[in-house]
């Protein structure tokens, strides 16, 4: 027998939820407290703002002898005994804003991580890879870190970067989900 079968060009963010996974969204009702960075500490100042919102009194130096800033494994097990983990979204090089409205449709709280120079694909004479930033997207608002006071939040819609390319999306799901980075 021939299958007669060719490639789908787009695939939704966030497949359907199996019959054997909870439903989304899961944490519609999350209280995020923006957090400013020092230096080039998105990552633990994301994931501190994050476990802040269950009442740890946590903040970015907590997260850094144990992460590394490029394994989002390990921002995935940082983040567990606060009761989230993080699952891969499908997603590719495209802008943010291809991605926004798709990702406010969901009305949870996703990590998503862009390029801030263009292109993002070859590295420098370092091996290092162009500069990247990861922002937390909470139903429709987006908490950028790098960002100070009143523009450290913003309606996601308004974000000032949406014109970046996607490096990764993360959606934080509820620690023991079946889907998990």
């Amino acid at each position: 027998m021939t299958v007669i079968w060719k490639p789908n060009p787009s695939a939704p963010l966030w497949d359907e939820e199996s019959s054997d996974e909870p439903a989304g969204p899961y944490f519609q009702n999350v209280e995020l407290n923006h957090i400013l960075q020092s230096g080039p500490t998105c990552v633990p100042t994301t994931l501190a703002m994050i476990a802040r919102s269950t009442g740890a009194d946590v903040g970015p130096d907590d997260f850094k002898p144990i992460i590394n800033s490029q394994s989002p494994h390990s921002w995935s097990k940082a983040l567990e005994s606060y009761g989230f983990q993080l699952a891969y979204c499908n997603q590719d090089l495209r802008r943010l804003d291809y991605y926004i409205d798709e990702l406010i449709a969901y009305d949870d709280l996703f990590l998503v991580s862009f390029y801030s120079v263009d292109p993002p694909s070859d590295p420098d004479g370092n091996g290092k890879l162009c500069t990247s930033h990861i922002v937390t997207l909470h139903r429709n608002q987006i908490y950028d870190t790098a960002k100070r006071g009143f523009f450290g939040v913003s309606k996601a819609k308004q974000y000032s970067r949406l014109d970046r390319q996607t490096k990764r999306i993360f959606r934080v799901v509820p620690f023991g989900h079946p889907r998990r980075v």
